[in-house]
């Protein structure tokens, strides 16, 4: 490409500058290990950065917009969505690769995926469909985010999936949870780069801030109950003399809990860096200790946060309501599909012949939004 304005960066001195200003132990575009399907490089754009746009404009990506996160989008304009939350992570993950001269780019686009594989209605819904299909492996929305990236997406002519970068879906595989996605494509042995391990602590931030605004705002929380709450003492506050009724100060409770958060993760990696000798981004993959965390004083206390949310929060007894009702729809939806696989859209039918039937169905449910798998599963079978 020819470029007849000095001020317009190529692709190969956006490189250049990444080398000169991030640190050493940052992951380098310029230094990918590449695509699953080789394609040569943009004239502008850095392989991260594509990564980003193409995960933007993916169908799963717009489909975020009407999945639930805590609450059903529906009830409230003002409720985080899956994507919204998404949103939040990719901010907080830039703040803090920034903070630490690691690569923006990619710690944005493995926030913008990370959630990409969730079902409708949340959580709920992903429970139900993992002990719906136990018997063939059960159902990740991590694993499901990587199947949506690397198969799913059909965007393109010459290979299936979006064909992201080996870190963007690193990212993905290696994302802390409870279920580990194992394949032989990405060493177990190996930790991802820290642009990842940093959106897993954003990730965590975020739900924890978010959901007690939300939960504030629905009224599921107290204010009173809230202060009364030992992590309050860490996470501080200023408290206005009709805070019962006042928004700003659930607006400043937010803002306290993702900055004093933040800056004490960003105090603690970089103390962990100097103390590791982390010099290179191959000692981050060697490395034998967690590298981006919390102080041990800041996990007790996010702990708490997460201990009190899930007492007084996820086990309200509407939200709980709300999660049988999800669970009927996706049961009801799965069962439907399985035993009337005609109902399902031609490119989906069209695969029942090579793979297994429920996991296609399975496939087909996980990228629906609340209100579709709502509708659907009120549409009569016809003979």
């Amino acid at each position: 490409m020819r470029v007849l304005n000095k001020f317009i960066l190529t692709r190969k001195e956006l490189e250049k500058k990444e080398a000169l200003l991030l640190a050493p132990y940052a992951a380098l575009s310029g230094e990918s290990r590449g695509r699953v399907y080789p394609q040569e490089e943009h004239p502008l754009r850095t392989c991260f950065q594509r990564d980003r746009d193409r995960i933007i404009h993916s169908a799963a990506f717009r489909r975020m917009e009407y999945k639930t996160q805590v609450f059903i989008p529906h009830e409230s304009d003002h409720f985080r969505t899956r994507l919204t939350h998404t949103i939040e992570v990719a901010q907080i993950s830039r703040t803090l690769a920034r903070s630490l001269g690691l690569n923006e780019d990619l710690a944005e686009a493995i926030a913008l995926v990370h959630d990409l594989g969730h079902t409708p209605f949340g959580h709920a819904g992903e429970d139900i469909l993992n002990e719906l299909l136990k018997n063939f492996g059960g159902f990740n929305h991590n694993r499901q985010s990587l199947r949506i990236v690397d198969v799913l997406e059909r965007r393109y002519g010459e290979h299936p999936g979006l064909n992201l970068s080996y870190e963007v879906r690193e990212g993905i595989v290696k994302h802390e949870t409870k279920v580990k996605i194992e394949l032989p494509e990405f060493n177990p042995k190996e930790r991802p780069t820290l642009e990842a391990s940093l959106v897993d602590i954003a990730d965590e931030i975020a739900y924890n801030a978010h959901d007690i605004d939300d939960g504030l705002s629905s009224g599921f929380i107290r204010v009173e109950e809230l202060l009364s709450q030992s992590f309050m003492k860490i996470i501080g506050h200023d408290v206005p003399d009709n805070f019962a009724d006042d928004d700003k100060f659930r607006y400043a409770i937010v803002r306290r809990i993702i900055d004093t958060t933040v800056r004490n993760v960003l105090e603690e990696t970089g103390r962990r860096i100097n103390e590791l000798k982390i010099v290179t981004l191959e000692n981050v993959r060697a490395s034998q200790s967690r590298i981006c965390s919390y102080s041990d004083e800041m996990l007790k206390t996010v702990i708490e946060i997460k201990s009190f949310l899930f007492q007084r929060l996820y086990r309200h007894p509407e939200l709980k309501k709300h999660s049988s009702h999800a669970a009927a729809i996706i049961e009801g939806l799965f069962k439907k599909l399985t035993r009337n696989p005609k109902l399902l859209p031609e490119s989906f039918i069209q695969r029942i012949d090579s793979e297994i039937k429920e996991l296609v169905v399975a496939d087909y449910i996980a990228g629906m939004t609340d209100r579709f798998a709502e509708r659907i599963y009120g549409e009569p079978v016809r003979k």
